[in-house]
C-alpha cells in the first residue's frame, strides 16, 4: 500500500525582481516520513520552506497540504490545519516563562488539557526542570529546544524544523536525534539542516536543492553516494 502524500508542491516558483530563488519545484512528502532538505547556502531552502509555511508568497505554482490547496492561505491558517514551524532564528516570547511560552503554543491545537500537553512537551526536550525560567535567560541552545517544545505541544501533522541543531551542544544534538526518531511515524517531519551527521542519522529520505532546483532525491546512502551531490554540496569530507 502506497504512503499517503501529506504535503506536495507543483511547479513552485519564487522570483525576486528577475532573480529566481526557487524554480519549478515539484515535491512530495509522504505522511509519517522524516525528510531532510539540504543544499549549499543560497540554494533556495529557506525560500522554499517559507512558501510551504505561508510566510513567503509564491510567484507561481501550487502547495497542497492534507488534500487541500493551501497556496493562498496565510501562515496562521496553515498552523490551524496542523502545520508547525520553528524558525532558523529563535521565535519565542522572551519575557515569559518557559511554561508560558509552551502553553501559548498549546492553545493553537485542540485535544488534551493544556497543562498536561505542556508538561509532556517540556519533558520530551528535557526542559521540565526549567519550566519557571524566563525565556530570555536561557542559553541559545535551550531557546532552540524551547521552540521545538512549542512545536511539539501542538501535536502537528507536519513539523518543519529550520536549522534546529544550530547552537546546541553535542549532548543536546544527540538528544535531538533521539527525539526526532521518537516522533517518527506519528508526526511527519521536514528537517532543514546543515549538520550532515544529524541528517544521516534521522532522515528516511533526502531532497537536495541547488540553485533553486531539485538536484537529487534519495535515501541517505543514495545521497551520500551521488556524484552530483558530492560535487555540488557534500564534498569529500562527507563521503
Amino acid at each position: 500500500m502506497a504512503a499517503v502524500t501529506l504535503l506536495s508542491t507543483s511547479g513552485l516558483t519564487k522570483q525576486y525582481a528577475g532573480l529566481t530563488a526557487v524554480n519549478q519545484v515539484d515535491f512530495e512528502l509522504p505522511a509519517g516520513q522524516i525528510r531532510a532538505l539540504i543544499g549549499p547556502n543560497g540554494a533556495g531552502k529557506s525560500t522554499f520552506v517559507g512558501m510551504l509555511s505561508g510566510r513567503i508568497e509564491s510567484s507561481t505554482g501550487q502547495v497542497t497540504f492534507d488534500g487541500k490547496d493551501i497556496t493562498k492561505l496565510p501562515a496562521h491558517r496553515r498552523i490551524s490545519l496542523g502545520m508547525a514551524y520553528t524558525f532558523q532564528i529563535t521565535s519565542i516570547f522572551a519575557s515569559l516563562t518557559v511554561h508560558e511560552n509552551v502553553a501559548l503554543a498549546a492553545r493553537r491545537a485542540s485535544g488534551r488539557k493544556v497543562p498536561e500537553r505542556v508538561k509532556d512537551a517540556l519533558t520530551r526536550v528535557n526542559m521540565a526542570d526549567r519550566r519557571t525560567h524566563i525565556a530570555s535567560d536561557l542559553s541559545y541552545g535551550h531557546q532552540r529546544l524551547l521552540e521545538i517544545a512549542m512545536g511539539l505541544v501542538q501535536s502537528p501533522k507536519l513539523f518543519i524544523l529550520d536549522e534546529p541543531t544550530q547552537g546546541l551542544s553535542s549532548s543536546e544534538i544527540d538528544a535531538f536525534v533521539t527525539l526526532i526518531k521518537s516522533i517518527a511515524g506519528a508526526t511527519t517531519v521536514l528537517l532543514i539542516e546543515h549538520n550532515m551527521d544529524v541528517v544521516m542519522a534521522t532522515a528516511d529520505y533526502i531532497t537536495v536543492l541547488n540553485f533553486g532546483e531539485v538536484l537529487a532525491e534519495g535515501t541517505p546512502q543514495e545521497i551520500r553516494d551521488s556524484a552530483e551531490v558530492q560535487a555540488a554540496y557534500l564534498g569529500t569530507s562527507h563521503a
